[in-house]
């Protein structure tokens, strides 16, 4: 039986704004009294330099928009992305759209019918055959249930699988007539917009995927939210999130290792979804990780902003890209539920 390897990574991204330009040209207006200077303080701690933004508020202001309207825009723009980000991937793997046997898509950030998994499939030429998956709804760590579901069908049926994570953000700040909490404050300094592909195969070099595993606090569902409303989709963040992952992290990432024969000192690459700083601190310090163990984490966050689904891909693609490349792989995602998925890859030459 193959193993399931990942052959090929792709990335896209919309244009750039640093994290100074967005407060001050847009978000500082967008906050008043004192709840602005909290805003400004969270925004400065945010661990983000620079992000992207499909619908930059610099330069249109969809606070206001009513949830059609975001929905409609949110085709406009996640098609051409995912497609960048799937040629990207195909092309890295050596294959065609045409050999993809499950497309998989990820994306919590807008919804329609026909959705990206069909029109993409359409305009970039996959087989009237090929199987197709969406997973909507489950936020920041969408990509590693993906890339089970994609990992499981290349084991079982011996053909490539594609999956892509699209996320726009941008669609979704609130009205500044909202109620405003902090909460709301840190979505809003955090959040950014991506796309990443990954092709998975049966065998070959790359990083092969050894297992997907999670863990969920029921007892915790309401600690991370994503309410559709009348003005877009809105986050709700606890504070207590750091709390509920300092409980569960270490037990879930030392059951994976074991039952694969691995010491956490024999993974040298840590791809953890950067919910903010204060999630990588608590994962570092309950991993025992040693000071650069989070770095590309923490590089991601700083340059990408939390790009919800993607953004473990694109820590996953910095990892593999680096020199020299990381040969074994911890990849954690966090989200709704509160859950926890991990996944353990090696490289293979």
């Amino acid at each position: 039986m193959s193993v399931p390897v990942i052959a090929g990574l792709g990335t896209a991204q919309p244009p750039t704004a640093s994290q100074d330009e967005l407060w001050e040209g847009f978000f500082s207006r967008h906050f008043s009294g004192t709840t602005r200077s909290l805003a400004q303080r969270i925004f400065a701690n945010s661990g983000v330099t620079r992000r992207q933004a499909a619908v930059n508020p610099l330069l249109e202001d969809v606070s206001d928009w009513p949830t059609e309207r975001r929905m409609r825009r949110y085709q406009v723009e996640a098609l051409p992305l995912g497609k960048e980000a799937v040629g990207r991937a195909l092309t890295a793997a050596g294959l065609s759209a045409g050999d993809i046997g499950l497309f998989v898509v990820c994306s919590c950030t807008g919804y329609a019918t026909p959705g990206l998994d069909i029109l993409l499939a359409r305009d970039l030429g996959m087989a009237a055959d090929t199987q197709r998956m969406f997973i909507g709804h489950m936020g920041c760590y969408a990509a590693l249930p993906g890339l089970g579901a994609a990992s499981d069908f290349v084991t079982a049926r011996g053909r490539p699988a594609l999956l892509l994570c699209a996320e726009l953000t941008s669609l979704h700040i609130q009205p500044s007539s909202a109620r405003v909490d902090t909460q709301q404050i840190v979505s809003h300094a955090l959040f950014s917009d991506a796309a990443v592909a990954a092709v998975v195969v049966p065998g070959g070099p790359g990083y092969a995927v050894r297992e997907v595993t999670a863990v969920t606090d029921t007892s915790t569902a309401d600690h991370m939210t994503w309410d559709v409303t009348d003005a877009g989709f809105r986050m709700g963040l606890s504070p207590k999130v750091p709390q509920v992952l300092s409980r569960h992290v270490r037990g879930l990432v030392d059951d994976l290792l074991a039952r694969h024969g691995v010491a956490s000192s024999e993974v040298d690459g840590w791809a953890v979804h950067p919910g903010g700083p204060r999630i990588l601190n608590v994962v570092e310090r309950e991993l025992a990780l040693p000071p650069q163990g989070l770095a590309a984490s923490r590089a991601t966050l700083d340059e990408h902003g939390n790009c919800s689904s993607p953004t473990v891909l694109l820590i996953l693609d910095r990892l593999g890209r680096a020199t020299p490349a990381a040969r074994r792989i911890v990849m954690l995602a966090f989200g709704p539920g509160l859950t926890l998925y991990a996944a353990l890859l090696d490289r293979q030459d």
